[in-house]
């Protein structure tokens, strides 16, 4: 049977934009359905706007820290919408980079809400396109839970928008979004509170780094709020009145919602076609990311594995050589894949935490150092730099590697190679380092933390 496509993708985020022009690459008909933005939630609201806000919080920090070098400078003021439409521009040149991407490789873009009629067929509003196989790369959406008031909150997507920056602002959650958002605010002289329902954030990451990240966000005028909850927010004037769990109230001019993000297939007809969705929502697939029907495929944040834009590239590439060349499929393991969250100072990680890492090897050692980077030693701040490796005691493999501090993704980075190659601990010791540098702390570490 013929028809007008060979792919379909619904979605046109890193993953789908991906996937989508190296299809087309090796031969491919293909067209890109996009309903927001080119380039997804990263591009858009996500990772690149998100770091060039904490590029802009941080200039705070640097002025103060300039006269311990001799530089007489002060921040007179600071202009919000400076930074925002700058960043906008960014962003709109980025959008044109995709659109090229995907032009330049043949790939029909097309504009508005896909729907999947049947397994062969979608439609945009009142247009229907035929095709051999469907991808579904649309991504996630921000979760905001329904209480009383809720609708006076915003969420990530709003808030690189802000008409004006507010002078008080509450964040509310534990994850990535939530600490990072806290420390741009902070940085840019908001008045903070991180508020979250359990005892400490970023629950997923090794626990002597949360700890460490906690003390040291303390250090930079966050309030933090942990077993706390919002129970209604009421308006006053432009005021946001906030009921909590303890009975305390909190006043606020904005408030950021960042409670985890949803798979985005609302109208996507999914149940219609026979399209298995796990009870969050998700897309289920199989290694190859096929769905429960046989020419219809799903990458990204909407099989909610691993939320990061690289992980949605990887498997973009991984759909293209698996559907339209005869090279053996492949597919993605999800060990060991570093990422960063940008809070202040940066956190860097790669393999399992400490604690994941006493149940899978049991002679495990552990590495650790903390230090006040160089740079302090003449400003006096008082922020200091976790270093932290884990071992198998039985064939001193590195297993893990984690890190807060300045730069730590970009340092995270070129360890996740080594641990990646099984590179061991002796290996890392006969590393002769760059000195001075924080990351030659990295191959000097001689003694293992004795264990609790």
């Amino acid at each position: 049977m013929s028809y007008d496509y060979d792919l379909f993708v619904l979605g046109a985020g890193s993953g789908g934009v991906r996937a989508s022009r190296i299809s087309a690459q090796y031969g491919a008909r293909v067209a890109v359905a996009e309903d927001t933005y080119l380039g997804g939630t990263c591009v858009n609201v996500g990772c690149v706007p998100k770091k060039l806000f904490v590029y802009g919080s941080h200039f705070s920090e640097d002025f103060q820290d300039a006269g311990a070098y001799g530089w007489n400078v002060a921040a007179e003021s600071f202009e919000w919408a400076r930074l925002r439409d700058n960043k906008s521009k960014e962003i709109e040149r980025l959008n044109g980079i995709y659109a090229s991407l995907l032009d330049n490789a043949g790939v029909d873009r097309k504009w508005g809400t896909a729907r999947i009629v049947d397994p062969h067929t979608v439609a945009i509003g009142d247009e229907t396109f035929s095709t051999d196989k469907i991808l579904i790369a649309t991504g996630s959406w921000p979760f905001v839970p329904e209480f009383p008031g809720s609708e006076h909150v915003i969420t990530s997507n709003e808030a690189f928008y802000l008409d004006e920056l507010p002078k008080r602002a509450v964040v509310v959650g534990g994850g990535y979004i939530a600490v990072e958002f806290a420390g741009i605010f902070a940085g840019l002289g908001v008045e903070v509170d991180l508020v979250y329902r359990g005892p400490l954030f970023l629950r997923s990451f090794d626990r002597g780094v949360r700890e460490f990240v906690r003390n040291e966000l303390a250090d930079k005028n966050i309030n933090l709020r942990f077993d706390t909850t919002i129970e209604a927010i009421t308006l006053r004037d432009q005021t946001r009145i906030l009921e909590l769990n303890s009975g305390d109230q909190l006043e606020a001019d904005l408030v950021l919602y960042a409670t985890g993000r949803r798979p985005r297939t609302d109208g996507l007809g999914l149940a219609d076609v026979g399209v298995d969705v796990s009870g969050t929502g998700a897309v289920v697939v199989d290694d190859y990311f096929q769905t429960s029907v046989a020419n219809i495929y799903a990458i990204g944040d909407v099989i909610d594995r691993m939320q990061l834009t690289p992980v949605a590239i990887a498997e973009g590439m991984c759909i293209a050589n698996n559907l339209f060349t005869d090279n053996p499929p492949k597919n993605i393991s999800y060990e060991n894949i570093a990422t960063a969250v940008f809070c202040q100072p940066n956190i860097g990680t790669v393999g399992p935490t400490e604690e994941q890492a006493v149940e899978l090897y049991p002679q495990l050692q552990v590495f650790e150092s903390a230090f006040r980077p160089m740079k302090h030693t003449m400003t006096g701040r008082g922020e200091r730099t976790l270093m932290k490796l884990l071992v198998n005691g039985v064939d001193d493999k590195v297993v893990a590697a984690h890190m807060v501090g300045p730069d730590a993704g970009e340092i995270i980075q070129g360890l996740a190679i080594a641990i990646g190659a099984g590179v061991t601990k002796s290996q890392f010791d006969l590393t002769i380092g760059i000195h001075p540098t924080a990351a030659e702390e990295f191959v000097t570490m001689r003694s293992p933390r004795a264990q609790a």
